[in-house]
């Protein structure tokens, strides 16, 4: 019954949700509006009794990327500078039944404090309901359990401007082929609605601003790990696109690979999310043209810091949002260090001299 619910609690946000991503506004899950994260704060006395409280964490994450890396160091920084402990951190492998594993394991610990990013949405209440009934503070990442309620279940949801990093990764296609082409156009076939709002802008932007650029090719992917048959397919059927946008960055060296399988040179990619592998194929002036990142170390930052204030008494509020970056060969250096708080990989800085 649960999981049934669930769906359809999901289908039915899934609605509302590119309702307000078709007129260009970024919504949360439950079609919350987005609060600036840098408005965000804690108080002296508040964090002060934070440290008091002795308090932990446990991170409980649905995969490793770069992108999970930096929402991790940033939570980890900022409940450092809190006194709070984290006691363990998971990796689930985007797989649900593992990240079910993974709550019940950390539990042992007795965390003050979960931060997550649901793996399944629609079934993820039996994932966390273990943490929830023992009165663990959960803080999520983009999304949330269906049927949960923020503010009762959970403390918020932080994410990005998801309207505007599509449109980003439109703009930057529309650069990169010089406002006129054919474009294909992979997208992740899964009720997921940050990448939902995020591919259905980049669409919106390639069709209502670039008249002279068609999607002339289109395919969705629900399992990443076959990224690389789809985009082997839309190659072979459509051998002159001139650029392809992908869903996000993993997936994106897949199609990467099919094609310089295909000895393809000429199609430029374009993808969200920081990855080193695609941004150094980007400066060597690879098909990699750019890749639109959000300000992912402040997100794990304005998790941990409402996570935290709840402890304490304060309220937060449902949807935080952070700004997104279009990075490129030219403003690598400064957008690996805006978006993930690090200098740039080595290789990277190598390749570029």
């Amino acid at each position: 019954m649960r999981k049934t619910l669930g769906i359809v609690t999901a289908l039915a946000t899934l609605l509302s949700v590119h309702a307000l991503a078709a007129e260009g506004v970024t919504s949360g899950p439950n079609g919350e509006k987005p609060v600036p994260a840098s408005t965000l704060t804690l108080t002296p006395a508040e964090e002060q009794q934070i440290k008091d409280g002795k308090f932990t964490a446990a991170l409980v994450w649905h995969e490793t990327s770069e992108y999970t890396n930096a929402v991790n160091a940033g939570a980890r920084d900022e409940f450092k500078r809190l006194g709070i402990e984290v006691v363990a951190q998971t990796d689930a492998g985007f797989d649900a039944a593992r990240q079910k594993s993974d709550v019940e394991t950390v539990m042992a610990k007795k965390p003050s404090i979960i931060l997550s990013l649901p793996v399944d949405p629609a079934t993820a209440a039996s994932v966390y309901d273990p943490a929830r009934q023992a009165g663990v503070k959960l803080g999520f990442v983009d999304n949330c359990p269906a049927g949960y309620k923020q503010g009762t279940d959970y403390v918020t949801i932080v994410s990005d401007d998801l309207f505007q990093m599509g449109n980003k990764a439109g703009i930057a296609m529309a650069e990169a082929l010089g406002k006129k082409g054919k474009v294909g156009y992979i997208f992740h076939d899964a009720d997921f609605y940050v990448t939902n709002q995020r591919d259905r802008a980049f669409k919106k932007t390639i069709e209502q601003d670039y008249p002279d650029m068609k999607i002339t090719a289109e395919a969705g992917m629900a399992d990443p790990a076959r990224s690389e048959d789809i985009a082997q397919a839309m190659i072979t059927q459509h051998p002159d696109l001139d650029g392809i946008y992908v869903t996000w960055a993993e997936p994106a060296l897949s199609v990467l690979s099919a094609l310089r399988s295909a000895g393809n040179s000429h199609t430029k990619i374009v993808t969200l999310d920081l990855n080193e592998p695609a941004a150094l194929d980007m400066v060597k002036g690879g098909n990699i043209t750019a890749l639109v990142a959000d300000e992912a170390y402040s997100i794990g930052v304005t998790l941990a810091r409402a996570s935290a204030g709840s402890l304490v008494g304060k309220k937060a509020d449902p949807f935080y949002a952070v700004d997104s970056i279009a990075v490129t060969r030219d403003t690598v250096k400064e957008g690996w260090k805006k978006s993930l708080n690090r200098d740039v990989p080595a290789a990277i800085a190598d390749a570029m001299k």
